[in-house]
C-alpha cells in the first residue's frame, strides 16, 4: 500500500481536464457482455476500479485492449463461465452490474459479496428484486445465486429506492428481456443516461432516460457499438473544492456545464466566485462563507459523491454548517479524524454534521477509509499548516487517475512513497 505526504498551506492553480465519468465506465464496461460483437468506449477514465472491471470481463472470457489508455475495445465472443473471480469483486461495487448480462448469456450467475465503499452497509436488495422480477430465481447459498434457465422476461416493476446501480442492473437485464419491460421510480443520474445511449446505439429501444419511468424493448440481438464517456462531474467538483480550500484558482475542463450546475450551483452559496461556460468550469481566489445547510439528494439535487468534500469546505468558511447525507451512513464517520487537525465538528448521527470554521487546520496522520472522504482528506491537508500524510492512496485513486501528478502540475507539495 501506497502513502501519499503532503506539505500543506500551499494554493493550487492550474487546468485540470477531467477524464470519462467514473460512475458511467462500470456499466458501460458491463453493457459490452449483452453482444458477441466488439464495442468502443473512449474517454474511459485511467482508474483503479475500471482496472478492476476490465478484469473481471477478462476472467469471464472477454477480450479487452487498451487497458490503462483512454480507449478500451471489448470483444466477447464468449462467456466461459458465471462466476466472476471472487477476490476481484471483493475489491469492486461495481460487479454486481455484471449479473443482469451473465443471466442473459448464461442463464445463471453467481456472485461473491460485492465489495468497494463499506460494502456492510450497502445491499444489493434493489438488485435481487429487479432481477427477480424479470424471472431471476435466486437459489440458497454463500453470496448471490441466481438462474433464469428460460431466459429473462420483460416485466413493469416499482423500484423501492431511485438506486443508480439498481436501475443500471434492471436497465442491463431489460435490454435482454423479450418484450417491453417498465422501470418507475428509476434513478435519472447521468450515468444512467449514458448508459441507455450507449444500449440504444447496440441496438435496444430504450426511452424515458433522465426520468422516473425507462421503458426498454428488449430481446432482440445486440450489436456493437461506439460511446464517448462524459466528463466527470464529480472529479471536477473535488478539483473545484481544492481551489476553494487553498485559496486557488483553477480551470476545469471536460464535463458538461450541465452537470456542473449541481456543484458550482452548492459553491457559489458558500461564497466560492466560479463561473460555467462552454464546459468550462473556473473557480477564482474566495473567502468562503457558511451556506448554513448542504443536504444531499437524488439527481438533480447536490450529490452524496461530494458531501465529504463540502464538510471539508466548510471547515475553512466563515460561519456555521449543517451537512446532511440522508443517502448513506458512515461516509461522514470518516471526517472525524478532521477534529484531530483542528477542525471544529460535531457529529450529530450518522447522516448529519456540524461544522463551526473558519479554523486553522495542522497537519496529520490520516486514513482514507474510502474513496470520496480520501479525497477530501487530501484536500484538508492541502489546506494544512505542516505536513500530513493519507493512507492507502490506492483507496483515492480508485476513481481520480493520475492524481499525484495533477497535484504536482497545480503547485501541490506531495510526495508518493511505497
Amino acid at each position: 500500500m501506497s502513502k501519499l505526504l503532503i506539505e500543506g498551506g500551499r494554493s493550487l492553480s492550474g487546468l485540470v481536464e477531467v477524464g470519462g465519468n467514473k460512475n458511467a465506465a462500470l456499466p458501460l464496461l458491463a453493457a459490452c457482455l449483452l453482444t458477441d460483437e466488439e464495442c468502443v468506449l473512449d474517454n474511459v477514465p485511467r482508474i483503479g476500479d475500471v482496472e478492476v472491471m476490465a478484469r473481471l470481463l477478462t476472467d469471464l472470457g472477454a477480450e479487452v485492449e487498451g487497458l490503462g489508455t483512454m480507449r478500451l475495445r471489448v470483444r466477447c465472443r464468449e462467456l466461459v463461465g458465471e462466476e466472476p473471480d471472487r477476490a476481484m469483486v471483493g475489491r469492486l461495487r461495481g460487479s454486481v452490474l455484471l449479473m443482469g448480462p451473465l443471466l442473459a448469456r448464461r442463464g445463471r450467475a453467481r456472485l461473491a459479496p460485492p465489495g468497494g465503499d463499506f460494502p456492510a452497509r450497502r445491499t444489493i436488495s434493489i438488485h435481487l428484486e429487479a432481477l427477480g422480477a424479470m424471472g431471476a430465481r435466486e437459489r440458497e447459498g454463500p453470496g448471490h445465486e441466481l438462474e433464469a434457465p428460460d431466459g429473462l422476461r420483460a416485466a413493469s416493476f416499482y423500484l423501492e429506492e431511485a438506486s443508480v446501480t439498481g436501475t443500471e442492473t434492471a436497465i442491463l437485464a431489460a435490454a435482454a428481456a423479450r418484450g417491453t419491460t417498465e422501470i418507475r421510480h428509476a434513478a435519472c443520474e447521468p450515468h444512467v443516461v449514458e448508459l441507455c445511449q450507449f444500449l440504444r446505439a447496440m441496438g435496444a429501444e430504450i426511452s424515458g432516460e433522465g426520468t422516473s419511468t425507462v421503458r426498454i424493448v428488449g430481446g432482440q440481438r445486440l450489436r456493437g457499438a461506439a460511446h464517448r464517456l462524459d466528463g466527470d462531474y464529480i472529479e471536477a467538483g473535488s478539483w473545484a473544492v481544492v481551489a476553494a480550500i487553498t485559496r486557488g484558482e483553477i480551470e476545469i475542463r471536460g464535463a458538461r456545464t450541465e452537470h456542473i450546475e449541481v456543484v458550482s450551483s452548492a459553491l457559489s452559496r458558500m461564497g466560492v466566485r466560479c463561473t460555467v461556460e462552454e464546459g468550462i468550469f473556473r473557480v477564482e481566489r474566495s473567502l468562503p462563507t457558511s451556506a448554513r445547510r448542504i443536504t444531499t439528494g437524488v439527481w438533480p439535487a447536490f450529490p452524496s459523491d461530494l458531501v465529504s468534500l463540502l464538510t471539508v469546505l466548510a471547515t475553512q468558511a466563515e460561519g456555521r454548517t449543517l451537512v446532511h447525507d440522508w443517502m448513506y451512513e458512515l461516509r461522514l464517520f470518516a471526517l472525524e479524524q478532521l477534529s484531530g487537525m483542528g477542525a471544529d465538528l460535531f457529529l450529530c448521527d450518522p447522516h448529519r454534521i456540524i461544522v463551526t470554521g473558519p479554523t486553522r487546520l495542522r497537519g496529520k496522520a490520516l486514513d482514507s477509509r474510502d474513496l470520496r472522504s480520501g479525497m477530501a482528506l487530501i484536500a484538508a491537508a492541502l489546506a494544512a499548516d505542516g505536513a500530513s500524510s493519507v493512507e492507502p492512496l490506492e483507496t483515492v485513486e480508485r476513481g481520480y487517475a493520475r492524481l499525484v501528478d495533477t497535484l504536482k502540475r497545480l503547485g501541490g507539495h506531495v510526495e508518493r512513497i511505497g
